[in-house]
């Protein structure tokens, strides 16, 4: 027998706020999810593997109505195998563009803390806008 969860330990675990766990349920996302004789849900391994899930698609930038989809073509079972293939398939294509965004960034970012670090050292951003440092113009007035 699996071992059952309240939604407090569901939270501490994944480190999703309650109330987003009782959206995710709401929505429709957290299949075969069961609740006890007073209402309260019940949360076994399977549960925790979709709330798993859930959160790696919404980082990847999927809208909550593509996840339900995703989550009930897993219901599905072995007819829409090739359509969970391809909306893998798909979501490689565009994590990929991202990260490749996100590389551009984090490259700005890293040029300007570079400048900045010596724009600090000379006391002015004057010599790194020139594209000197101010040791060097001080080496030459000697």
């Amino acid at each position: 027998m699996s071992k059952s969860y309240s939604i407090g330990e569901v939270a501490t675990m994944t480190k999703l706020s309650i109330p987003t766990i009782r959206y995710y349920d709401k929505e429709g996302l957290i299949p075969e999810l069961k609740k006890d004789a007073s209402g309260a849900r019940c949360f076994d391994d399977q549960n925790l593997g979709a709330l798993e899930m859930i959160e790696c698609l919404k980082t990847a930038g999927m809208s909550i109505k593509d996840i339900k989809t995703f989550m009930q073509w897993n219901l599905e079972g072995d007819t829409t195998l090739k359509k969970r293939r391809d909306f893998f398939d798909q979501l490689h294509v565009t994590v990929l563009a991202q990260m490749a965004d996100l590389q551009r960034t984090l490259d700005k970012i890293e040029y300007k803390q570079g400048y900045y670090r010596q724009a600090v050292a000379d006391g002015t951003e004057k010599y790194v806008k020139a594209g000197i440092r101010h040791s060097q113009v001080v080496a030459t007035d000697r």
